[in-house]
């Protein structure tokens, strides 16, 4: 195929894997429960008595999950791509393509679609479901056509920004911490200059938006109006998505070669070839061309000999002649005193030293610049004094602060569960952790040093977010009682999300798998429980009338989560966790919209605080590692 050998590989070998089935199947089946739900909810407060309520409810439903599917789909294109090019790197195998006779093109656009390839094949499989929706009234083929071009384009461009940041960092977290952040940037810098007044080649502000956003343009796409707003709405933001998909994959293959290996990897293979070294049996110097300089060398290594030698002294002064050139043979004294390594050598890795690459700092410098645009943006609302406000079109209140500041609480949590599970995965990629299982290292000092060396590698993700919200206790926007809920709620969530990651790496032997199942379990304790919220409120206005239709899909949530979390060591503690978990988080954001801000701390603090023991209990005692054995020609 044109893309090349690396995207045709997986397409072969993609359907023969049970995953590629179950993924597309389990996608499918949530997206008719959330229809059969949503149902259930109109029929249970509302009587359909004509056909104008029939199509009032496909309208709504259409806008509801148009922007689901981009946000997962977003997310999931942009992370897949990263990960499955780091993870590359972590195992030494992309030097093996980079040798091979690839070319950039094919390397970059392979690894690009090969990661797509799953997305692509779910993408497929929903738009069968969204045309059912047609059947409702209200929505026309021509908006769910606009609404998949608009979704296809988001995702190869998300997908192009994953690959190309992945093949230029060096280290997982940092390839899938600053795509995180990117996106981010992407769509709140959008709906900045959307607010701004200003004219650009004779565009407003909120068409550049719309032309740059993909959640404007989802929801232009999804509006009835499309059939005539779509050359003004739709068509600016696949020109855009196109043109940045374009930019992107062209500066990966003309940079590919350049970026990788790094730099690292680099110097030492400069520094092996430079280096001479000394034939066992000769005595003779390799390595050298010149060979006035290599018989000078061995003249300069050779030991002086007495006239007589005995049969043991002659072996002892060839011993030393041939050691002369080995790498025991060190007579320079080390210039910097070696440092003092902690009781727990784990920890002190994490922390003294850059298990996570230099780059970090990058990543933190982004994340600080995204802190200071949120920061910005609540200041403004205070100063003019709609930061207390809700939203009139809805009949629960939300505060007008909450929008910008309730995305960045999340990506600070997924960043941190990302810290978490690559701190595992890359210790086994990189061969490490049978090494490390084979120690003295107790298993409580691994889990211990793992979990608080990603507290304080991520202790800013953690504080600023924290400090934020006492920014608007100083500004009496909540109160002190709020202040401390929210804090401590907000730790424990985030203790959740490390011991998840952590968990999701020790279980599972593939870095894909765990990266996935870590990061999909954040999304679904959040985006998934948001969007029940937000279904329930569009169909009904009444939050505390509808939990008995939403019983079954956190009935199926809680089964999905069992599956994934007790893959390696299923228990009932874990099962019990599993079922808590998104009953829990539909409760909290339940009794935070009705103002019951107490019971909604109780909940979420212990039933999260309960999920926390019950994953990292079992691995106190024993390394419960899922490691990847590889068969050798030795054993066959």
């Amino acid at each position: 195929m044109f893309i090349g050998p690396v995207f045709t590989r997986e397409a072969i070998v993609a359907p023969r894997r049970v995953r590629h089935f179950l993924t597309r199947g389990v996608y499918a089946t949530s997206l008719l429960l959330l229809i059969f739900t949503a149902w259930l909810v109109l029929t249970g407060t509302q009587r359909i008595v004509n056909v104008g309520d029939m199509a009032r409810f496909g309208a709504v439903l259409f806008q509801v999950l148009a922007p689901l599917q981009l946000a997962l789909m977003l997310f999931l294109a942009a992370l897949q791509s990263a990960s499955n090019v780091s993870i590359e790197k972590d195992r030494e195998t992309l030097i093996l393509l980079l040798m091979s006779q690839l070319t950039n093109s094919e390397l970059v656009l392979g690894k690009l679609f090969a990661s797509l390839l799953s997305l692509g094949v779910m993408l497929l499989t929903s738009l069968p479901i969204f045309m059912l929706i047609v059947l409702f009234g209200g929505t026309s083929f021509a908006q769910v056509g606009w609404t998949f071009a608009v979704t296809a384009a988001a995702v190869l461009s998300a997908g192009s920004l994953g690959c190309t940041i992945a093949f230029w960092r060096e280290k997982t977290f940092q390839a899938l911490a600053l795509v995180a952040l990117l996106i981010v940037f992407w769509i709140g810098l959008s709906e900045g200059v959307a607010i701004v007044p200003i004219q650009i080649a004779g565009f407003s502000g909120e068409q550049l938006a719309t032309a740059a956003s993909p959640l404007r343009a989802i929801l232009a796409a999804s509006h009835p109006t499309v059939i005539e707003t779509w050359a003004a709405e739709v068509v600016p933001f696949l020109i855009v998505a196109g043109t940045l998909s374009m930019i992107l994959c062209g500066t990966a293959i003309l940079q590919v070669r350049r970026w990788n290996p790094n730099r690292d990897v680099r110097q030492s293979q400069s520094d092996s070839d430079q280096t001479g070294s000394i034939d066992v049996f000769t005595g003779a110097v390799l390595g050298v061309e010149d060979e006035t300089i290599a018989q000078q060398s061995s003249a300069t290594n050779a030991i002086p000999m007495p006239v007589k030698f005995t049969q043991g002294q002659q072996a002892v002064a060839d011993g030393e002649r041939f050691r002369s050139g080995h790498v025991d043979d060190r007579t320079r004294a080390a210039q910097t005193r070696s440092r003092r390594v902690w009781d727990n050598p784990i920890l002190w890795r994490e922390v003294c030293t850059w298990a996570y690459g230099k780059k970090i700092l990058f990543i933190r410098a982004a994340y600080w610049l995204l802190a200071a645009m949120v920061l910005a943006a609540v200041y403004s609302l205070i100063a003019n004094g709609v930061s207390a406000r809700g939203d009139g079109s809805s009949s629960i209140f939300i505060p007008a602060y909450a929008k910008p500041l309730a995305p960045f609480l999340f990506v600070s949590i997924v960043m941190v569960n990302a810290l978490a599970v690559t701190a595992i995965t890359t210790e086994r990629d990189g061969r490490a952790l049978d090494l490390l299982m084979v120690t003295d290292l107790s298993p409580k000092e691994f889990l211990f040093g793992k979990l608080l060396g990603v507290m304080i590698i991520a202790g800013d993700m953690i504080l600023i977010p924290l400090l934020m919200v006492g920014y608007l206790w100083f500004h009496n926007l909540i109160t002190l009682e709020n202040l401390f809920y929210v804090s401590i709620g907000f730790i424990a969530v985030n203790v959740f999300g490390i011991v998840l990651g952590i968990h999701c790496g020790m279980s599972y032997s593939f870095s894909r798998q765990a990266i996935s199942v870590s990061l999909g379990t954040v999304f679904f304790l959040f985006l998934g429980v948001v969007t029940s919220m937000v279904m329930m409120v569009s169909f009904t206005g009444s939050v505390e009338a509808q939990f008995g239709p939403f019983l079954a899909c956190l009935v199926g949530g809680a089964i999905g989560l069992y599956v994934a979390l007790g893959w390696n060591t299923p228990s009932s503690a874990l099962a019990l966790a599993s079922a808590a978990l998104p009953l829990s988080m539909f409760y909290s954001i339940t009794s935070l919209l009705m103002g019951n801000y107490l019971s909604a701390f109780i909940v979420m603090t212990g039933v999260y605080g309960y999920a926390t023991v019950a994953i990292i209990l079992p691995r106190l005692t024993e390394f419960l590692v899922s490691t990847r054995r590889l068969k050798t020609a030795e054993n066959d």
